[in-house]
Formats: structure tokens, C-alpha cells, sequence
């Protein structure tokens, strides 16, 4: 994201003044690692050059009050009281106080006002984007002393208990702990992580919008989630020491094969597959092999489609797509039935790509798909 902090201050001043300090926390992409957080697994997150540029200031009341340049829509709570607000991107700021304040903190009344470039609903994580500007804002500004990890958690805690999204913590972690030219390794269960290399020279990283989000009945990720335990439970009466699918071999899953439907078994296998593929891609980045790393890509798109069914005919199509005009990697990314697929794509085929893929999908869909290009940037901090 190219911050424009001088538009940023122009805008807080018609509204309130001038600031007292200016932050930014970006949105975010997964490399690969879908589905694998429920299960204990781990995932491939990176923060990305497109995200929210915050300005704020105390202002001595006990009024919050919030200009959002996206929506053109000013709003004020109280620093006390129970009573949310009726915009909805207004709650999430709402949820980062209370949960401030739920853990002892306090913050004072303050003005604040805030734009972003992160595409909403295209699973870059702009509401996470838009927590951890405000609680590493909230946090630096009043002393806070909370650590990163309490920060995402307190993310979370806003999405869970005032949006009603029961969210995992990567979109958060992300946010906050993101690292320019390095993903972020994270295990979904212990919450250790390690900074991977990612120096993708002659290569770029594209996401492509189906622009498509179909109705979702009887809830199939619930469903997914619910197949993993029922197999997870399968194999503990065999291995004890399997507490989630995470900790689960193939050769575990051919042993409850009889035990558990057809349905279970695929799913089951895409996510011990997709747990390996992870750390092979790890592996991968470390040597800098990117061939390798957009075949693990296309092999995760396989297995989301055909065996965790969570793909539709517009993302197979890009998928397809990208494999004509030669793309070297390319999956869906985010939990699926629409939304985006994330390409690892060549210099040198890069605008045959896009060009290509915009007129072929549009001409089989009717619908125009959007196009961004991601950097791998750094996570929330302090402009100035």
C-alpha cells in the first residue's frame, strides 16, 4: 500500500483537528495451508502492501468518536455502555475497546479517522486489517504495555464477540506480525511460528476475484470441521496420541478406512496431505524452488475441489486458466465456494496471464474479475 499520509491528516482535520500520531496495518494472503487451522495445523500467512492507514488523537471526553473515509460515515459511542454500534466496521472498534478495557486497560475518549485499499470481501482480511490498526494504535498511544500475541488475541475476542464471525487468530497474527519479504510459519495450535524467506525473484504474486460468493446451505463448514473430528475421534481409539488431524498419518486413515463414510475419508485425507504440502512449500522457500512451491499450489486446488469440496465452477475455471497461460502456481485461497484464487505467476507470462484470464472469464461468466497485485510487506506499526 502507497500510505498517503498527507490525505490521511487532511481528511482528520476537516473532522476534528489536527492528529497527534498517524498507523497502518495491512491485510493479508495465505500462501497454502487451508482448512488446516481447525485441525491443529499450520499455516502460511503474509502481510501485504494493501491495508489501513489510521489517524488519531486524544481528545480529553469520555466520547469515542470515527470518521470512516471508506463508508463517508462518522460515528460516536461511549467510552462505557453496553450499547454497539449500528454500522457494522464501526463495531469492530467498538469490540477493540471493550476488550481493552476487559482486560484491565484504560483507554480516554479519542477521534480517529481511517481509510483502506484492501478489496472488502475478497479474503484479504480487511477487518482484521482494521483491529490491528486500532489496538496497536490504542496500544502505543495510552502505554498499554500488551503484548502482539494479546493484541491478535483481542482481534479475535472483537470478531467473536461483536460481529459474531468465529474467526481462527491468522488474519490477526498476520496483521500484526507480518514481515517484509517473509511469511509467517504458524502452528494453529501452539501458536509457535518462524519467519519463512520469501524472495520471489522473477516471479509475482497476483490474486484474481471471481467476484463470485455463492449461497452456502447447511452450513458446509461446519460440516467440513465435523467430519475432520468424527475422523480424528475414528483414529484415536487406535493411537490416543491423536488428538486432532494434525497429528494424523495416512497410513492411520487407511486403518478406520471401514469405519468412517467415503465423504469423511476425502476429506480427511486433504487435510493430512495439506499439513505435508505446508511444510513442504516451507522447505521449498527456503531453497527458493518456486517450481516446487507452485506445484504444491495446484495440488492443494486439486484436493479443495475434489476432495474437500469447497470449490465452484468459477474458481476451477481460473484454476484451469491459469494452467493454459502457463502460471506456475495457482490454488483458491480462503475457505472457498467463491472468492479468490492466488497465483504464483512468471514476469515473462505475467501480462499474457492477465490479459487472457480477464477476457476468457469474462466471456464464459459475464462477469468482469478483478485483479491485485500483493507485495509481502511488513505488519502494523507507527508512521511517523
Amino acid at each position: 500500500m502507497t500510505y498517503d499520509l498527507r490525505f490521511i491528516k487532511d481528511v482528520f482535520r476537516k473532522h476534528y483537528g489536527t492528529p497527534d500520531a498517524l498507523y497502518a496495518s495491512p491485510g493479508r494472503i495465505n500462501l497454502i495451508g487451508e482448512h488446516t487451522d481447525y485441525n491443529g495445523g499450520f499455516v502460511l500467512p503474509g502481510a501485504i502492501d494493501k491495508g489501513i492507514t489510521l489517524a488519531i488523537k486524544t481528545n480529553g471526553t469520555d466520547k469515542i468518536r470515527v470518521f470512516s473515509l471508506d463508508y463517508e460515515e462518522a460515528v460516536e459511542f461511549a467510552l462505557t455502555g453496553a450499547d454497539k454500534p449500528v454500522q457494522l466496521w464501526a463495531r469492530y472498534i467498538f469490540g477493540i475497546v471493550r476488550e481493552i478495557q476487559k482486560r484491565g486497560k484504560t483507554v480516554g475518549g479519542f477521534d480517529a479517522a481511517f481509510y483502506g485499499d484492501v478489496p472488502l470481501g475478497a479474503g484479504l482480511s480487511s477487518s482484521a486489517a482494521l483491529e490491528s490498526a486500532f489496538v496497536f494504535a490504542l496500544n502505543d498511544r495510552y502505554g498499554l504495555g500488551i503484548d502482539p500475541f494479546e493484541c491478535a488475541k483481542i482481534g479475535q475476542a472483537t470478531e467473536h464477540n461483536y460481529v459474531g464471525v468465529k474467526c481462527g487468530i491468522m488474519d490477526q497474527f498476520a496483521s500484526l506480525f507480518g514481515k517484509k519479504g517473509h511469511l509467517i510459519r504458524l502452528d494453529c495450535r501452539s501458536l509457535e511460528y518462524r519467519y519463512v524467506p520469501f524472495h520471489p525473484v522473477g516471479y509475482r504474486l497476483v490474486l484474481i476475484n471471481s467476484c463470485v460468493k455463492h449461497e452456502l446451505v447447511n452450513n458446509p463448514y461446519n460440516n467440513r470441521r465435523e467430519a475432520c473430528e468424527a475422523v480424528a475421534a475414528a483414529i484415536r481409539k487406535r493411537h490416543p496420541e491423536v488428538e486432532l488431524l494434525r497429528d494424523a498419518t495416512f497410513a492411520m486413515l487407511e486403518e478406520v478406512k471401514a469405519e468412517i463414510s467415503n465423504e469423511n475419508y476425502a476429506r480427511a485425507g486433504f487435510v493430512i496431505g495439506e499439513v505435508q504440502r505446508l511444510l513442504d512449500v516451507c522447505d521449498a522457500l527456503g531453497k527458493d524452488d518456486y517450481v516446487t512451491v507452485g506445484r504444491k499450489m495446484y495440488e492443494t486446488h486439486s484436493g479443495l475441489s475434489k476432495l474437500y469440496e469447497v470449490s465452484c465452477e468459477e474458481l476451477d475455471f481460473l484454476n484451469d486458466l491459469a494452467k493454459k497461460y502457463g502460471v506456475t502456481g495457482s490454488r483458491i485461497m480462503g475457505g472457498g465456494f467463491g472468492g479468490c484464487t492466488i497465483n504464483l505467476v512468471e514476469e515473462a507470462k505475467y501480462n499474457a496471464f492477465i490479459s487472457g484470464a480477464v477476457i476468457d472469464y469474462q466471456a464464459k461468466f459475464h462477469i468482469k474479475p478483478e485483479v491485485y497485485d500483493v507485495v509481502i510487506s511488513d505488519g502494523a506499526r507507527k508512521m511517523e
